[in-house]
């Protein structure tokens, strides 16, 4: 995923480390969940995301997009949950 961190000090002068997740617009596939996706990069473009190898913002804002569904993806679920143990705080059987 794409994302960025920072180490800062806070106005106490505490140690915080930060981090976000980059997100962009869905996938065909995403879009039936959310409006939004993690930016995924594929381990090839990991060198310019990390500053490895140069790039300019062009080369990066291009990464930004999202991937398209994988073959195979997402593993079906099924069309009602089934638990092999109660969720927590749910109602006891017959009650």
């Amino acid at each position: 995923m794409a994302g960025l961190w920072e180490t800062w000090r806070s106005p106490a002068g505490e140690r915080i480390r930060s981090f976000t997740i980059i997100t962009t617009k869905p996938n065909e596939l995403c879009a039936e969940l959310h409006n939004r996706m993690p930016v995924v990069l594929k381990p090839a473009v990991w060198p310019l995301w990390l500053g490895e190898q140069p790039a300019d913002m062009p080369q990066l804002k291009s990464l930004l997009a999202a991937r398209p569904p994988t073959p195979g993806s997402p593993l079906p679920m099924p069309s009602k949950a089934t638990w092999t143990t109660p969720p927590p705080n749910s109602p006891k059987p017959g009650g």
